[in-house]
């Protein structure tokens, strides 16, 4: 079993941004694609949604078309959400339905490049702190630093480098009530021979593979025309690894979705 705690991080400030600007391409360039696959919740996230009261204030982080609120408007939740994406057409998308619970979205990058410095720096250097951090986003005034539930259906797995990460899942930590839930889920592909065909060489965008982790992948996308994906496949022991650096304990984990169920690995944490 491989090591996690002394994870060597390999992926420098200058790849990780590469990966991130292919994310940032594809779900600007394809996003309208990707929303119409994403009409409903997937069957991990309904097992996630039945466990919940209806009152939970609900933080989705990379909300995408608003898939997630639908489910919760259809299914009368009361509590107070706020919906966070950088892709403009998910949010388009998200935006045009109806919702009956208090809901706003908002256009922001989870991963700005100032996290790649500053913001990197002062997490690490602070890792057993877990006072909260406000969450000042322009345009938004939900009146709450702190949430019931955060959410990150498959967004983590777009975080390149181990720092990075740790940084997001600190902010995470700091947003989080005492007792509250963060909910993530994490795309499992490379054990399925449909999806292996998807996996492309790195030297297409110009990297090579000793420049990236292991587990980091391009994934291509085919409908209404091409685009790439930077995936990270996560194994258990290194989520469990991250859960503990960060200031979580691992309370579930559960495989789910796809024809074998098993194509999503989802995990409940909570506050250490």
């Amino acid at each position: 079993m491989k090591d996690y705690t002394h994870y060597n991080d390999r992926v420098n400030s200058a790849t990780a941004e590469r990966l991130l600007e292919i994310n940032r391409r594809f779900y600007s360039e394809r996003g309208r694609d990707f929303s119409e696959t994403r009409e409903r919740v997937q069957p991990g996230v309904r097992r996630i949604l039945e466990s919940l009261g209806g009152d939970e204030s609900i933080l989705d982080l990379g909300c995408g078309s608003g898939a997630f609120a639908r489910e919760l408007s259809r299914r009368g939740h009361r509590g107070q959400y706020l919906g966070l994406d950088f892709s403009a057409p998910l949010l388009e998308h998200a935006r045009r339905a109806s919702y009956s619970l208090p809901i706003r979205f908002v256009q922001t990058d989870l991963v700005p490049r100032a996290l790649a410095s500053s913001v990197i720096d002062s997490m690490l250097a602070s890792s057993t702190s877990h006072d909260s951090v406000p969450l000042n986003i322009e345009g938004w005034s939900g009146g709450t630093d702190l949430w019931s539930v955060v959410a990150t259906f498959a967004v983590l797995h777009h975080i390149p480098g181990r720092d990075r990460r740790k940084a997001l899942l600190a902010l995470v930590r700091s947003w989080l009530q005492p007792g509250g839930i963060f909910a993530h889920s994490n795309w499992q592909f490379s054990a399925s021979p449909r999806l292996q065909t998807r996996i492309q060489p790195w030297s297409s965008v110009g990297l090579e593979a000793h420049e990236l982790e292991d587990g980091d992948y391009l994934m291509d996308w085919r409908r209404g025309g091409r685009g790439l994906r930077y995936v990270h496949e996560f194994r258990e022991d290194e989520l469990a690894d991250l859960a503990s650096e960060s200031g979580f304990v691992v309370a579930e984990t559960f495989f789910s979705d796809g024809e074998d169920r098993k194509s999503g690995l989802y995990q409940l944490w909570r506050p250490a």
